[in-house]
């Protein structure tokens, strides 16, 4: 059973953290420049001249497809090493339940294998 002493030390990295964002955060806002704001200065700045299309093209939705599915395989990957860690803990229950996540997951990737969803062009 955990004490409730083992926590301690990230109880104080949690405050140390917090206590330096708040600290960051108001010297910021008393020593930081002071600017009115004005219509003027509201405007959008493109090399002095008021912008009349939007500077970025919108990506196609195969590489948003992409990279969620990298997001999804890291985070999937994420869940493994916890898992690793208490192997001999967690004995057969432990593994057929890390398999059968691993099997759905594999199948997740090949069924995106097979709509396309890892080819960029076509």
């Amino acid at each position: 059973m955990e004490k409730p002493g083992e926590y301690l030390g990230l109880l104080a990295v949690v405050l140390f953290s917090g206590a330096v964002v708040v600290l960051i955060v108001l010297l910021n806002r008393w020593l930081g420049p002071k600017h009115k704001t004005t219509p003027v200065k509201a405007e959008p700045f493109e090399c002095g001249m008021t912008p009349f299309q939007s500077p970025a093209k919108p990506f196609p939705v195969k590489f948003y497809l992409l990279a969620m599915l990298f997001i999804l395989i890291d985070v999937e990957i994420v869940w493994l090493f916890p898992w690793a860690v208490v192997l001999k803990v967690l004995k057969w229950p432990g593994i057929a339940a890390m398999f059968s996540f691993l099997l759905v997951l594999i199948l997740g990737f090949i069924y995106a294998w097979k709509k396309g969803a890892l080819e960029w062009e076509r």
